[in-house]
């Protein structure tokens, strides 16, 4: 028996020092493109530059396989005969997890002899080879590396310039001045509903984000003069790109932090086939602490749970069929809810002693079939057919109650004399979608595009306001509706030297409920003046549909009948004019000016010639009015970014945007949109400290991110010619709007800082994350709101505090 013991401890020993003694490594593998017709590329040399140096060819069917390599960043270079060399910097190879990556090599121009031409894949660059300016790429590690990101695709757009948000926690994007609910979403290449949790019926809000850093490809982002392909936004489009799974090995992901828990499961159907599936499952960490019955939470908790899955299946002759599924619910209760905690629907005007609270559901569903078919040598035919659900059910109460006090003055608890719904909203918005797109190379020189796209959508919507004990209801919306759009373009990209591309085009919007439509010419020219240097020009003509609630609002008249007066409401348009120029400071610096011309007109003002509303000023809030399209904006600015891209382990982003968004409603006076804040800075710094421990598989990083950026305009509070509050709530004479937009409260400010700790085993890679967001806890005033229960009688809405995020991943 003793014989047996030594044995054992003698092999565990033998074993424990061959793993300690052996260098971790992973295996690099992949596919390699043209990037105009997707046609593998068969001979490229594949190298990993950093010693010891690998290598392999790419075979028939462009894959290519280096095993062994070393843990850490890496250098990869491509070399393809008559193509321009192609330099991939800083990938990650982990021990936990293979590096599973496609690449596109991008034909020369011009078959020249002794040229050489490189291409660094340089974070930034898009994936969408017909955007050539206002736009860039967001890679998966950057929302794990970049200070306040959260691992949000959604948060981690306010590093860049002219994107923010207002500051209160939520997950809205304000590009250039414009409204949040013009932002477009999109994923695998269609458009989706507004991914975030506890959203709302403008699709503008949300907290947290369904769409999981984990599972996502490069995605671009764009913020104006859009390629010919995007159309139904004004704003900007983030087109986020889900990756695939590995085809060849098992492979998981388990995550626990103080939002989410999570797991990832993806690998192979089968040995030897191409195909393979990625699946995610996450929920909120707090709600599943309270059902397990560890914490009992009653009000102000935020329970949410998303899914998120893709499959593909290669075929040998019928192109690739790929599925992809991204669906999400949440809920809330909360009790006691004020405008400081939560913006509700309905009146927002005031907090007196009757308690409100507020029941929020909402899910999400985004699905979709895609097939793409290799049609000979150039031709690239792209199909697909997607669902999306959207639902949201608001419901809130208001509490009669009296405050119960001791004898020393301070609050006990409060007694409930009555409790009567108030507002309730039930939104559903089931969407079929089906798109084509033919893409055709001629040769290295000329591309195109064609596309088709067709939407149906099928409303259902019911929302009312309550008053007195609910005997008396105000239907503000009651609908079910289809409402259908078909959408067309063309797209050429023309490179009529190596160092002048063009890209034009025409996308052209149809709305059949009303048989509104458009013709919108767009066109882009970089021009590489030399060989660090380039200029960027472009226009394009934008339109977007408005939020659906306003074409079927009910609008009470004086005689006392209902009427929906907006049926015929026409489109939003914008032209888009862009100037860019940007420098190479050395491999691995580069500085960029970009100036921006937007010229909003039809846009739907409240048919009153003594009126500041607007469609393109709401937020979370809506009002219900008539409407004409007779409304115009302007919005214009500079935006400029210093950037160090990632090398010798630290990079750093300094961006700065000064800008201006204003409207002009049927009274003919420009104002400023809630959304000028007319200046952010941000600046971002991040050192990575590599080879820790005594086997040199630990990496220890920090982060840093310091922002500041002008108020949010705001509707002020009605005060008299000395500056006292003159709100009468019983004449519901509240906000000034005579001054409406003209001015903010606070200038915010915030300084964040994340760490991440990661160690390498054999076979796994553990990964520990620490966010300190807002650090100072600086709370700056965003908006005001009346307040009984205030000393003063005004309450604020104010950025989110202080909060810190842990979380714990870990990859086998």
């Amino acid at each position: 028996m003793k014989q047996k013991i030594s044995l054992t401890l003698l092999f565990v020993a033998i074993f424990t020092a061959q793993c300690l003694s052996q260098a971790l490594t992973q295996t690099i593998r992949g596919h390699v493109f043209d990037v105009d017709s997707k046609h593998p590329l068969a001979g490229v040399q594949v190298v990993v530059a950093n010693e010891p140096q690998k290598g392999a060819i790419t075979d028939a069917e462009g894959k290519f396989r280096i095993e062994a390599v070393p843990i850490g960043r890496i250098l990869l270079q491509l070399s393809y005969l008559g193509y321009e060399n192609l330099f991939v910097p800083n990938l990650v190879v982990n021990s936990g997890k293979e590096v599973v990556i496609e690449l596109e090599m991008r034909e020369l121009a011009a078959k020249l002899r002794e040229v050489t031409v490189a291409a660094t894949q340089e974070k930034g660059n898009t994936v969408n080879e017909m955007t050539l300016l206002s736009a860039r790429s967001i890679a998966p590690e950057e929302t794990n590396r970049y200070a306040g990101g959260f691992n949000d695709p959604s948060r981690i757009l306010a590093n860049f310039a002219g994107i923010t948000n207002t500051q209160d926690g939520s997950n809205d994007i304000i590009v250039r001045g414009n409204a949040p609910k013009y932002v477009q979403w999109r994923l695998e290449g269609e458009q989706i509903t507004n991914p975030n949790h506890f959203g709302d019926q403008s699709a503008v809000g949300g907290s947290v984000s369904t769409l999981n850093n984990n599972l996502l490809a490069t995605s671009d982002f764009h913020t104006g003069a859009f390629a010919p392909e995007f159309g139904d936004a004004l704003s900007g489009v983030y087109d986020v790109r889900l990756r695939a799974g590995n085809n060849e090995k098992f492979e998981s992901v388990f995550g626990f932090g103080l939002l989410g828990t999570e797991l990832t499961f993806e690998g192979p159907f089968k040995k030897g086939y191409g195909g393979s599936f990625l699946v995610n499952y996450r929920y909120s960490t707090v709600g599943l602490v309270s059902d397990l019955g560890l914490v009992d939470i009653v009000s102000g908790g935020l329970n949410f749970q998303d899914a998120t899955f893709k499959i593909v299946l290669p075929t040998s002759k019928a192109g690739i069929f790929s599925l992809y599924g991204l669906g999400g619910m949440s809920k809330f209760h909360f009790e006691n809810v004020t405008p400081a905690i939560w913006v509700t629907p309905g009146d927002n005007a005031s907090q007196n002693e009757t308690r409100k609270d507020y029941d929020k559901k909402a899910h999400l569903l985004n699905g979709g079939i895609k097939h793409s078919l290799q049609l000979g040598q150039k031709g690239l035919l792209n199909t697909s057919i997607t669902y999306s659900n959207e639902g949201i059910e608001d419901d809130i109460y208001a509490l009669d109650r009296i405050r119960l006090y001791d004898d020393s003055g301070m609050h006990l608890r409060d007694s409930i004399l009555a409790k009567n719904q108030i507002f309730q909203s039930n939104f559903r918005k089931p969407t079929y979608r089906s798109s084509i797109t033919y893409h055709h190379k001629f040769n290295a020189r000329h591309k195109i595009q064609i596309g088709f796209k067709y939407a149906l959508f099928d409303y259902k919507v019911e929302q009312n306001q309550f008053s007195g004990d609910q005997s008396q209801a105000l239907t503000l919306l009651d609908f079910h509706e289809n409402v259908s759009t078909i959408r067309n373009f063309v797209s050429w990209r023309f490179r009529a030297s190596k160092n002048l591309t063009i890209v034009s085009g025409l996308h052209n919007m149809n709305v059949l409920l009303n048989k509104k439509h458009t013709l919108e010419p767009r066109f882009a020219i970089e021009w590489q003046t030399t060989p660090t240097s380039k200029m960027q020009l472009g226009y394009g003509r934008h339109s977007s549909m408005e939020s659906i609630h306003h074409y079927f609002a009910k609008i009470k008249q004086s005689d006392g009948t209902v009427i929906e007066p907006n049926r015929d409401l026409d489109l939003l348009k914008a032209d888009h004019f862009v100037f860019g120029f940007e420098k190479r400071l050395g491999k691995k610096m580069r500085a960029k000016v970009e100036l921006y011309y937007q010229n909003l007109f039809d846009l739907p003002v409240e048919r009153l010639d003594t009126s500041y509303f607007s469609t393109i000023v709401e937020g979370l809030d809506f009002r219900y009015v008539d409407l004409t399209n007779a409304g115009k904006g302007r919005n214009y600015g500079i935006e400029v970014t210093l950037e160090k891209f990632f090398s010798h382990h630290y990079y750093f982003l300094l961006n700065a945007s000064r800008y201006e968004s204003v409207y002009t409603p049927l009274d003919g006076v420009e104002r400023n949109t809630p959304f000028a804040g007319k200046y952010l800075v941000n600046f971002l710094f991040g050192k990575e400290f590599p080879g820790l421990g005594k086997r040199k598989n630990q990496l220890f990083s920090l982060n840093a991110r310091m922002f500041f950026g002008g108020g949010r305009k705001i509707i002020p509070l009605l005060r008299d010619a000395a500056g006292k509050l003159a709100v009468d709530l019983d004449k519901n004479k509240v906000w000034d709007y005579s001054k409406a937009f003209k001015t903010s409260l606070d200038d915010p400010y915030q300084i964040q800082i994340s760490m991440s700790y990661k160690w390498n085993k054999p076979r796994t890679t553990h990964e520990l994350f620490l966010n300190l967001d807002n650090i100072t806890h600086h709370k700056g005033k965003i908006t005001e709101f009346y307040d009984e229960t205030k000393p003063d009688k005004i309450g604020y809405m104010t950025q989110f505090g202080f909060f810190p995020n842990l979380m714990y991943r870990v990859y086998f």
